[in-house]
């Protein structure tokens, strides 16, 4: 995995308002944490962020360039807001080159599993320990082709080299099933209701019929 620079500005004004007005020049808030230092506050460009952020992935590395001094980051908490989705808030956990971390690497499917078949994702991630700098964006699960009754398990997993997994080797990662026709769910449902005692309202077409019947 690569590292984005961003020129950062050490951030010297806290709380919300002065959060707000960083927000309203098109920046954002962020913190680095280093062990065993006291965290970095800092203010970063909007547009870089977000890029930077987007291109990365859930673990995105950056490279920090805080007022001449190159520092690499992990990122691992964003916040972003729910309704107009601006970055409210990054924190980042300061790296080292070749320093091993421990992260979640969310799982991709790819391919099209058998006809009539149901693919269910039990685990849409999974953790490993990989360098900083060699973190896998996604580990990408082939289902081309699977049956139903197909099980993947995360020891079945193909990792990226230097990426060891922390994950239980036995956790399932993807189930794939039969498909069930309607007939077989229309089934299961009415007797889920029957078993607690849930009666149906009659349709009107079902009313209808009913009526032409007795005429």
């Amino acid at each position: 995995m690569s590292s984005e620079k961003i020129v950062a500005e050490v951030r010297t004004e806290f709380g919300k308002g002065a959060a707000r007005r960083i927000r309203r020049a098109d920046k954002v808030p962020a913190v680095v944490y280093t062990h065993g230092e006291q965290p970095r506050h800092l203010t970063l460009p909007g547009h870089d962020t977000m890029m930077a952020l987007k291109h990365g992935g859930a673990n995105a590395l950056v490279e920090l360039d805080i007022e001449g001094e190159l520092q690499l980051a992990l990122t691992k908490q964003v916040q972003v807001d729910p309704i107009k989705r601006f970055l409210e808030h990054v924190d980042f956990i300061a790296v080292k080159r070749g320093e091993k971390v421990t992260v979640d690497v969310p799982v991709h499917l790819n391919g099209e599993a058998a006809k009539e078949t149901l693919v269910v994702t039990e685990n849409a991630t999974v953790s490993l320990e990989a360098e900083a700098t060699h973190i896998p964006e996604w580990i990408e699960v082939s289902i081309e082709g699977a049956e139903a009754g197909t099980l993947i398990y995360a020891s079945d997993l193909v990792l990226p080299k230097g990426s060891e997994l922390l994950t239980d080797p036995e956790t399932l990662i993807v189930n794939v099933t039969q498909q069930q026709s309607e007939e077989a769910l229309e089934a299961d449902l009415e007797s889920a209701e029957d078993e607690a005692g849930i009666e149906r309202e009659e349709s009107d077409e079902a009313a209808a019929e009913g009526d032409d019947a007795g005429e």
